[in-house]
């Protein structure tokens, strides 16, 4: 729950609104929207948006069903902030748990080991009730199998690909906000590879008087730039949500192409306390977003050389 209210100024809040990034964000997207528009927290609304995407094995790049690491075992991350009072909690490396978001919220409360990796993370869930499962599904074993067999080393095992984090921020009609990630990492990734996702400014950040921020892609990159909170500030400063990610995203992407000849997938959402949202990213990307009085939306962001990000529908056709 939030606890404090948000360092707001008097401004009546009359609206809610969230972003979510991928199309896999919208089933968990309707779900909170009603409680956002029932008047519910924040908090609340990103916990079960991301449980709903968790949850789901059909999704195969979070919780049940993910991505292997090298060894075929399922590694998360996930982490939860408060926009109010600025507390956060992650975990990295938790196995087992079927709802990292929800530990990393429970471990927000605290004031100290808010951050907890490995064996630490999942002995944490254990005794504290949250349920656990192996989250390995026979779809997610097979394709290990098939791509731990295409190596001559197991430290060769596959490509790093398959990353997509769902990250999401809500406002909810108090003013508060809140930001949660979670993803299970890179397929085939080194044991106990940890990416941006649960870092704070990295992969998320969100301060209830400004606005929120939370990434996708290669973490690998996108915690050089500390993307997150980059784009908070420049909303703090007085930019829009788009201005702020395209700003943040685009100059970040020229100076890592021009220092390292290369630059992974980057994608970042953003969302300010008057529920305007951005986008910003090097690869074509789907994201959701939801308003008060505005359906809820699956739309597809490219970049744009003229004007930074195009912004455009998805079709019908492209979902089924």
């Amino acid at each position: 729950m939030n606890d404090s209210s948000p360092q707001q100024s008097s401004q009546n809040q009359s609206t809610w609104a969230s972003i979510a990034t991928w199309r896999m964000a919208y089933e968990g997207m309707v779900k909170s929207s009603s409680g956002l528009e029932e008047g519910g927290q924040a908090g609340d609304a990103v916990e079960t948006l991301i449980q709903e995407v968790e949850a789901n094995p059909d999704y195969t790049s979070v919780g049940y069903g993910a991505l292997p690491n090298r060894e075929g075992e399922m590694e998360m991350d996930a982490a939860f902030m408060d926009g109010n009072n600025m507390a956060l909690g992650a975990v990295a490396g938790i196995q087992y748990a079927l709802h990292p978001i929800s530990v990393a919220r429970r471990l927000s409360r605290r004031h100290t080991s808010s951050f907890l990796v490995g064996q630490g993370a999942t002995r944490y869930a254990q005794i504290s009730g949250f349920e656990m499962r192996n989250m390995l599904t026979d779809r997610a074993r097979r394709r290990w199998e098939l791509e731990s067999a295409k190596a001559t080393r197991p430290e060769s095992a596959g490509p790093y690909r398959g990353h997509d984090t769902v990250g999401a921020i809500c406002l909810d009609l108090q003013g508060s906000m809140a930001a949660g990630t979670s993803t299970s990492g890179l397929f085939m990734k080194e044991p106990g590879r940890v990416g941006d996702s649960p870092l704070p400014g990295s992969g998320f950040y969100v301060d209830s008087a400004v606005g929120g921020a939370a990434a996708t892609g290669l973490g690998e990159d996108i915690m050089k730039g500390c993307l997150s909170y980059r784009i908070v500030a420049l909303m703090g400063r007085g930019l829009t949500p788009q201005e702020a990610c395209d700003s943040a995203v685009y100059e970040f992407y020229s100076l890592l192409r021009k220092r390292c000849g290369k630059v992974g997938e980057i994608s970042l959402i953003a969302l300010n306390t008057r529920g305007e949202w951005g986008v910003a990213t090097n690869v074509e990307f789907t994201f959701c977003t939801a308003r008060k009085g505005e359906q809820t939306r699956i739309l597809m962001a490219n970049p744009d050389g003229k004007s930074g990000t195009r912004i455009d529908p998805v079709a019908k056709d492209w979902l089924q």
